[in-house]
């Protein structure tokens, strides 16, 4: 076989040269199938003899197309071609040439086919629903990634606050404590917007991301919390022993005040007579 293709491509070249007045020697290949043909130019900067279009017959159920194509052109995209004339997709066509299937990535001349083939176009069901179910799960992966991004824009803007209290508290001034609890109030609810978030895939990682940085937020509120209760009245920060004192002399306050507001305990019951009489 291979000193016979060399023949023949000797012998393409020696007349293409002949032809050209040897300024150009035509380029061959040999197809599957022991075909010769000229190479395909696939570099478009290149000038070339333009190749004369065929026109084939297609048939899709009780309908006839005529579609004008080059014959080096594959299957796929003779397949555009006809979803363009029959609202069928691409993907969703098998294109049945003598019988057989043929694969998109396959070229029409190399099948042999020629000007006024016949080619049918049958749809495949199967192609059809996997690419429709492929369709909902993106546009589901779409509004799920829609939804933690917007829980991230909600948790930018609770971010700025925290930063700004914690600024506040480092640089020694003391804030209501119902600013930090408010906060961390709003922060949760991102966090449980996020719990109900149903992800799959790449998505799961974006989700766990947003999730670490909420709990991270409420972490360092919480400590900014303790270091407020640390902070006097004066700016000045109390020791930690002052404040457990203090916390403790409240509590005994409180109870001894809770002690005093209490009403005397009236017996009502005699339950030695109550006992004995029973028995």
């Amino acid at each position: 076989m291979k000193p016979k293709a060399t023949g023949k491509l000797s012998s393409a070249k020696a007349s293409a040269t002949a032809s050209g007045g040897g300024s150009e020697v035509a380029e061959w290949e040999i197809r599957p199938g022991g075909m010769l043909v000229q190479k395909r130019n696939l570099d478009p900067t290149q000038t070339s003899i333009p190749i004369p279009t065929i026109k084939v017959r297609v048939k899709y159920e009780s309908s006839y197309h005529e579609v004008n194509i080059s014959p080096q052109a594959n299957f796929g995209e003779l397949k555009k071609m006809v979803g363009s004339r029959t609202g069928l997709h691409p993907n969703d066509q098998k294109l049945m040439y003598k019988g057989k299937e043929r694969d998109s990535r396959s070229y029409l001349d190399v099948v042999g086919v020629k000007d006024g083939s016949k080619i049918v176009v049958i749809e495949d069901v199967v192609s059809r629903e996997r690419r429709l179910l492929e369709l909902q799960r993106n546009a589901k992966m779409d509004e799920v990634s829609k939804a933690i991004s917007q829980v991230g824009i909600e948790v930018d803007k609770l971010a700025k606050q925290v930063a700004a209290l914690e600024s506040e508290i480092f640089g020694g001034r003391k804030v209501v404590e119902r600013e930090l609890l408010n906060l961390i109030e709003l922060l949760m609810t991102q966090l449980i917007k996020l719990d109900g978030i149903v992800v799959d895939g790449d998505v799961k990682l974006k989700r766990k991301m947003q999730v670490r940085r909420v709990q991270k937020y409420i972490e360092t509120l919480d400590m900014l919390k303790i270091r407020n209760s640390m902070i006097g009245s004066n700016g000045v920060e109390v020791p930690l022993q002052q404040q457990q004192k203090k916390s403790t002399g409240q509590m005994q306050k409180q109870r001894n005040s809770t002690v005093q507001i209490l009403p005397p305990v009236v017996v009502t019951t005699k339950w030695e007579t109550f006992d004995s009489g029973s028995a």
